[in-house]
C-alpha cells in the first residue's frame, strides 16, 4: 500500500490543543506516554474542582455528581470498545494491574501441573512476567510462542504446537510496542479457541490508533492504558467477558466492593465489576479517560493516515543514514525502531535530546523480543496525530549528529 506523504495541516488543526507544543519539543515518544490535550485537562479539572467526592458512597450531591461521572466515563469505555454492557469495564491503576487482576483473580487459582499457558516473544513485561510467576508458582508449563518473520505471532506454531485441552491462556499483544507489529485480534482469538484456551489481549499500543470492537473480536479479556491514548497515568481498563468476570475473584479487598461483612471474616462480593475496585477509585482519571475517548472520536477523518506517512517518512529518512538498521516492522503505523551502528542508542537519545527531540532508547520492557531478534536495545520513535514532518527530519538530524560525534 502506498502511503501518502505526511499532511501538516492535519497536525497545526490537532496541535493548538496541546501545551507542551509551545515548548518547542518534538514529542516523539507517543508509544510511551501521549501528551495531554488540553480538553483532558480541562475535565479533570472540573471535575476536582466542582464534583469531587467518594464514588458509589455518600448520598450527598457531590457524591451523586461524582458517581454519575464515573459511571458516566465506564460506559463511554464501554461504547468506544464496543463491550456489549458498563459492567464488562473495570477500571485500574492501569494496563499493569490490569493483566495482574486477570492472572491473578482468574488465571492462577484455575492452573493445574501440566497445565500450558501461552505467551507471545513480543510481549511487554507486563504481560510476559506475571503469566511466567504463575506457571512457575501452579506447575503449570510456560510456553513463549514465536513470531513470523514480519514479527507477528506465529499462529501456526501454536496450533502445532498447543496442547488441546491443557492449553488453558493466551496472552499477546495487538501491537508491539518495540517494533509496531500488528496482531488481528480475532486470528489470536481464533487459535487460543481452537485449541480450548483463552485470550488476553494487550491493546495498550494500538488502542490508540484503530478502533477495537472486543467481544466481536472474539477476546476474552482485553487490557489497555489510558496515558497512551491521550489519557491521564494512573488509570486503565480490564474489559472481560461477562463469563470470565464471573469466574473471577477480587485481588485487592476493602471499602465498596462488598455487599456484607460478618465479624467472623466471612464476606459477601457485590455485583460485577464493583468488587474488583475497592478503596476510592481514581475518579478524575476516568473523567479523563472519557474525555481523551471523545477527543480521539473527533480528530481529523484524515489523523490515521498523516500518522502512518509519518512512520513511513521516519523509515525513509533514516534508512538513507549508512550505519542505521531499522528494527521496527516496515508497515508499522506509528512505531520507528533503529540503531547505529557503534553507538549506544542512549547516546542517540541523548544527543536528539540535545535538539529538543524526545525518543525512547534501551529495551523497551521488551527485553526477550530485543534480545533474540535484535540481540540488543533499541532507540523507538513513535508518532501521533499532532507530529510534523519537521519533526521527522529533526529526527534524521539529530541522528546524523549522533552519528558524528559517536561512532567511532
Amino acid at each position: 500500500m502506498q502511503v501518502a506523504h505526511p499532511d501538516d495541516g492535519t497536525a497545526a488543526a490537532v496541535r493548538r490543543g496541546f501545551a507542551y507544543a509551545s515548548r518547542g519539543i518534538a514529542w516523539l515518544d507517543n508509544a510511551a506516554t501521549t501528551q495531554r490535550p488540553e480538553c483532558v485537562i480541562a475535565a479533570m479539572d472540573d471535575f476536582l474542582r466542582h464534583h469531587n467526592a467518594n464514588v458509589r458512597r455518600g448520598v450527598h450531591r457531590l457524591a451523586a455528581e461524582a458517581t454519575a461521572a464515573y459511571e458516566g466515563a465506564r460506559a463511554e469505555v464501554a461504547r468506544f470498545v464496543g463491550a456489549g454492557a458498563a459492567e464488562e469495564i473495570v477500571f485500574t491503576p492501569g494496563a499493569t494491574a490490569a493483566i495482574h487482576l486477570a492472572v491473578e483473580g482468574l488465571v492462577r487459582p484455575s492452573l493445574r501441573p501440566g497445565d500450558e499457558v501461552w505467551v507471545t516473544l513480543a510481549e511487554h513485561h507486563s504481560n510476559f512476567l506475571p503469566w511466567a510467576r504463575a506457571a512457575r508458582e501452579t506447575g503449570a508449563a510456560f510456553r513463549v510462542l514465536p513470531l513470523r518473520p514480519d514479527g507477528r505471532a506465529d499462529l501456526d506454531a501454536f496450533r502445532a504446537l498447543a496442547t488441546p485441552g491443557r492449553a488453558r491462556w493466551l496472552a499477546a499483544t495487538w501491537v508491539s510496542n518495540a517494533t509496531g507489529a500488528a496482531n488481528d485480534p480475532a486470528a489470536l482469538a481464533e487459535a487460543a479457541h481452537g485449541v480450548g484456551a483463552r485470550l488476553l489481549l494487550d491493546a495498550s499500543q494500538g488502542i490508540a490508533h484503530a478502533p477495537l470492537r472486543v467481544a466481536g473480536a472474539g477476546c476474552d479479556f482485553a487490557v489497555f492504558s489510558a496515558h497512551k491514548m491521550y489519557g491521564p497515568t494512573g488509570t486503565g481498563v480490564l474489559w472481560g467477558r461477562r463469563e470470565c468476570l464471573g469466574a473471577m475473584q477480587p485481588v485487592i479487598l476493602g471499602g465498596e466492593m462488598v455487599d456484607r461483612v460478618e465479624a467472623d471474616g466471612r464476606a459477601a462480593w457485590t455485583d460485577i465489576p464493583w468488587r474488583f475496585e475497592a478503596g476510592t477509585p481514581n475518579a478524575a482519571g476516568a473523567v479523563g479517560l472519557a474525555a481523551a475517548i471523545r477527543w480521539i472520536g473527533a480528530l481529523p477523518p484524515g489523523a490515521g493516515d498523516h500518522v502512518r506517512a509519518l512512520a513511513a517518512a521516519a523509515r525513509r529518512a533514516l534508512a538513507a543514514i549508512p550505519g542505521v538498521t531499522l528494527r521496527s516492522a516496515p508497515d508499522a503505523a506509528s512505531i520507528v525502531s533503529f540503531t547505529l551502528d557503534g553507538v549506544h542508542p542512549h547516546d542517540v537519545a541523548q544527543a536528539l535530546d540535545e535538539r529538543g527531540v524526545a525518543v525512547r532508547a534501551g529495551w523497551l520492557c521488551a527485553e526477550p523480543l530485543l534480545r533474540t531478534v535484535v540481540g540488543g536495545p533499541v532507540v523507538r520513535a513513535s508518532f501521533a496525530p499532532c507530529n510534523t514532518a519537521a519533526e521527522v527530519a529533526a529526527l534524521a538530524d539529530g541522528v546524523r549528529a549522533a552519528k558524528e560525534a559517536f561512532a567511532p
